[in-house]
């Protein structure tokens, strides 16, 4: 059979990929890894007892906030990198600025707290569990968000995948902030974006290999 011929064959039956393709199977991934987060910080973890009464404070709201913020970027990022040819665009803007802001403000409760309570504001209580935390709990995430992107059509498989990364470990972050004790801006300017930034290596190297062509 003739090279010609067995492409025209092959290509019958090819049907063009809805526009929306990207944006519905990432979609499923955030409604099948939230939950399944919330279960494992239910299940292992607990949720604070005292949520309602911390939830009256703006720290307990930045701390929520910024990792949904950079979890609303990952998954723009990711559904721009599923398309060939797309640029990320502003979605990388989404990831900086959340970060950007959350240093400022780390920066200026460091400088503004007396030298002996600084330790206590970085290290917390919790500061060696807590990027791990963040990473398991990110876990269903980034297999959901992972397995979406294989199913479409990413060129830069690595970036892609951080780009999952930074959608599941956001995800992972804010639900664990349901948990975490810890309040200090400067605490979560190092330790959630740690957890975060584990999860988008995560995601890199894992797209390194499952997302090529």
């Amino acid at each position: 059979m003739k090279t010609d011929r067995l492409i025209d064959l092959l290509a019958a039956d090819a049907q063009p990929v809805p526009r929306d393709a990207a944006r519905r199977r990432l979609t499923l991934a955030l409604l099948l890894g939230l939950p399944l987060a919330a279960l494992i910080v239910a299940l292992d973890y607990g949720f604070r007892p005292d949520l309602l009464q911390v939830a009256r404070l703006p720290m307990f709201w930045v701390k929520v906030v910024f990792p949904l913020s950079i979890g609303c970027a990952g998954f723009v990022a990711a559904q721009r990198l599923a398309r060939p040819g797309v640029r990320v665009g502003g979605a990388a803007a989404g990831l900086v600025l959340p970060l950007a802001a959350l240093w400022l403000l780390a920066a200026a409760v460091w400088l503004g707290a007396p030298e002996a309570e600084r330790a206590t504001l970085l290290w917390g209580q919790t500061w060696r569990s807590c990027a791990f935390s963040i990473g398991f709990i990110s876990l269903p995430a980034l297999a959901a968000a992972m397995a979406a992107l294989r199913s479409l059509a990413p060129t830069r498989p690595m970036v892609a995948g951080a780009a999952a990364g930074a959608f599941a470990g956001g995800v992972g972050a804010a639900v664990y902030a349901l948990h975490c004790p810890e309040l200090a801006a400067p605490f979560l300017a190092v330790w959630y974006v740690a957890g975060i930034a584990l999860v988008m290596a995560a995601g890199a190297a894992a797209g390194r290999w499952l997302l090529r062509w």
